[in-house]
């Protein structure tokens, strides 16, 4: 509804012809994000998807407004389009769609006498019968903490000439709550005096609805990253407390025969957020054998590190005690079978007896542990050996292997090859095994793992990895 103070300019209106290409562009582009938004998947986990769906809600509240708005700039054209005219997909079926958003109202302070468009009557719910509201009426049906705010600018509008921008909850006939925008002027006499009040009531309802649910969702997303990072932080500080913080190569044991130069490596998965549950160790035991281990526990994230930390807690502590690698593999499974966060595991166990040079071993559903000598690779035979966790009191078989001088041992979790490639595990151990010649020739422990991540740590791994490679001396 014009002001009319602007009497004496009056409006020229908009050719026919362009506001038709825009109410054209509108509704197609209004169907194209609406189809966007019936293509976005939801579910209760999807912070990211709801998101999203709500951006996509707001959007087209927004090009509905615009489609009224523009249809009104055409004389005689409906607030509301006909619904067969809207592109397919984007019809609008519910009741709130329909109901006509914007109305005005004229005040008569001269007179009292006020005049309510058939819109307004239809936003308040309010038969035409009953007549429109007055000022003093329209207050009573505001929300208590609003009223403040409608009678502020009433008041600065009418006294002071300023003009109405505000918005306020309603509570209808019906019952239901509605929020309005008002937007309007005083209308002011030959002597400039204010005689009238007009005012454009537009339901912003289902408009502030859509905005919630975005800042809703953009909240939450929000918190889910910072839990996340978090998550992740705690992940690398565990890991980085439990697994052995040495570099470059270990003598184990010390000053013994025999003993073995030890090197190890953690290679990260290609996105650095999913830190895993993969374990490496070496260990001189009191009766002068040494531990060497490798593993994994299903999942990422401070459960599985902190799953890990256990799980290499007891094995140290098992093996410090004197435990074989059959037996103890057996008291690991127990132990995660019965943990408060179940998880599978693999792993392999080995016994170092620096004295005869003999290995003793045992696996839990993990690659075998690979013996280099003489310019050529081999995979051990693994004794009987299921998954952790996997089945309750399991057997795990023990196996032997008498080693030799310069003999290279390489363990490794199963996260070594890179996704971008297609290779299997197999394929990954074939990798490992052209690697012989190399091995051979290498000078320490340190420089064969250097080779392995040259040889695998530059691809795109969908999990994280752990190698350890073990040189036997003279």
């Amino acid at each position: 509804m014009p002001s009319h103070l602007f009497a004496d300019r009056p409006a020229q209106p908009p050719e026919p012809g362009s506001v038709d290409a825009l109410i054209s562009h509108t509704r197609q582009l209004r169907g194209e994000v609406d189809a966007v938004r019936r293509d976005t998947v939801v579910d209760d986990d999807d912070a990211q998807g709801r998101w999203q769906r709500a951006l996509c809600d707001l959007a087209v509240h927004h090009l509905d407004d615009l489609r009224e708005h523009l249809g009104q700039l055409k004389e005689g054209l409906p607030p509301v389009p006909d619904l067969d005219e809207l592109p397919e997909g984007a019809s609008e079926t519910g009741p709130e769609a329909q109901q006509t958003r914007v109305g005005s109202a004229e005040w008569n302070l001269l007179t009292d006498e006020v005049n309510w468009s058939e819109e307004l009557f239809q936003i308040f719910g309010r038969s035409p019968e009953a007549g429109p509201l007055s000022l003093d009426e329209l207050g009573s049906t505001l929300f208590s903490e609003d009223q403040p705010l409608l009678t502020s600018m009433v008041t600065a509008c009418l006294v002071d000439g300023k003009p109405i921008d505000g918005e306020f909850r309603i509570v209808r006939a019906d019952g239901r709550v509605r929020t309005l925008h008002m937007r309007g002027e005083p209308v002011l006499d030959s002597d400039g005096c204010t005689a009238s009040m007009w005012a454009v009531l537009r339901d912003v309802s289902e408009l502030r609805r859509s905005q919630r649910a975005v800042r809703e969702s953009r909240d939450s997303l929000q918190r889910r990253r910072e839990i996340a990072q978090t998550e992740h932080r705690l992940a690398v500080e565990l890991q980085e407390a439990v697994l052995p913080p040495w570099h470059g190569s270990l003598r184990f044991p010390h000053h013994t025969t025999g003993a073995l130069d030890v090197a190890a490596h953690y290679l990260p998965s290609a996105t650095s957020a999913l830190i895993g549950g993969d374990w490496y160790d070496a260990l001189e035991l009191p009766d002068g054998c040494s531990l060497l281990t490798v593993g994994d526990l299903t999942g990422h994230g401070v459960t599985a590190t902190s799953g890990m930390a256990m799980m290499l807690g007891a094995l140290r502590g098992m093996a410090m005690a004197g435990i074989e690698p059959g037996p103890l593999m057996g008291w690991l499974n127990q132990l995660l079978e019965t943990s408060v966060q179940p998880a599978l595991g693999s792993a392999v166990c080995c016994r170092y007896d620096p004295a005869c040079r003999m290995l003793s071993w045992a696996q839990a559903g993990h690659p075998a542990p690979l013996v280099f000598r003489g310019g050529s690779g081999r995979t051990l035979q693994p004794p009987e050996g299921v998954l952790l966790g996997a089945t309750s009191g399991a057997a795990y078989g023990q196996a032997e292997e008498r080693l030799e001088p310069g003999d290279v041992i390489v363990l490794h979790t199963d996260g070594l090859t890179p996704s971008g490639i297609e290779f299997s595990r197999a394929d990954g151990t074939e990798r490992l095994l052209a690697l012989a010649p190399r091995f051979t020739a290498a000078r320490s422990a340190q420089e064969c793992v250097r080779m392995v991540v040259e040889e695998f740590g530059e691809g795109e791994r969908e999990d994280d990895a752990c190698v350890l490679v073990a040189r036997v001396g003279g």
